[in-house]
């Protein structure tokens, strides 16, 4: 029985992206996942991007389809990925999340696995806050959630100032230069293997929320 999960993110200069790839490798380890990525759609003008450098590097994922609101439905699971923007969710995301009214109204989302990714400048710069504050959202939907817990060894041994949280992965971006790092695409790699797992099971058992 195949099991559909989705990871829908927002990345400006392809911390994000890189997560999303290692949340796919580890759903993708689950037998019968299939896993499809999709971006949010960007609302920062082209000219901003331009002189941010964010258009350049945005060419890396350029192949990922913008995903509709209603294509939230099509997915068994659905991992979302977002940087911090003042310990919260980014716009593009908020605004994406802001159009699926319509399938709150009817239950859509009830009873799908969903989980949350994200990135920040610093350790301290608002990680947890972004996680715990998206899944509000999640809850209003009806979702059935899920983090990484602490049997993923990799949270426990922390040897650097690093992502990685129990609500969801994370990578500590610094200026834009540093990139995800292995165990940080490690617990992103659990992370993904986690959501296809719980996802299957409960599509075999047929539970619908």
């Amino acid at each position: 029985m195949t099991c559909r999960v989705s990871i829908v993110f927002y990345s400006m200069y392809g911390h994000i992206y890189r997560l999303a790839e290692a949340q796919a490798e580890g759903a993708r380890e689950v037998q019968d996942a299939e896993v499809s990525l999709f971006q949010v759609p960007e609302l920062v003008p082209e000219d901003i991007l331009e002189k941010s450098g964010a258009k350049k590097a945005r060419e890396a994922f350029s192949h990922i389809p913008v995903m509709r609101p209603e294509q939230l439905a099509d997915a068994d699971a659905l991992i979302f990925g977002t940087p911090t923007r003042f310990g919260n969710m980014c716009a593009q995301m908020r605004n994406f999340l802001d159009q699926t009214g319509g399938l709150w109204m009817k239950g859509v989302l009830v009873g799908k696995v969903g989980s949350v990714f994200t990135s920040a400048a610093s350790q301290h710069g608002g990680h947890e806050t972004t996680l715990l504050s998206f899944y509000t959202t999640l809850f209003h939907h009806g979702m059935i959630l899920a983090g990484v817990p602490y049997t993923e060894q990799t949270l426990l041994s922390l040897q650097e100032p690093m992502g990685g949280t129990p609500y969801g992965a994370s990578t500590v971006v610094g200026d834009g230069s540093r990139m995800p790092s292995e165990p940080e695409l490690a617990i992103a790699s659990a992370q993904g293997r986690r959501v296809a797992r719980l996802a299957s099971a409960l599509k075999a058992s047929s539970y619908s929320g």
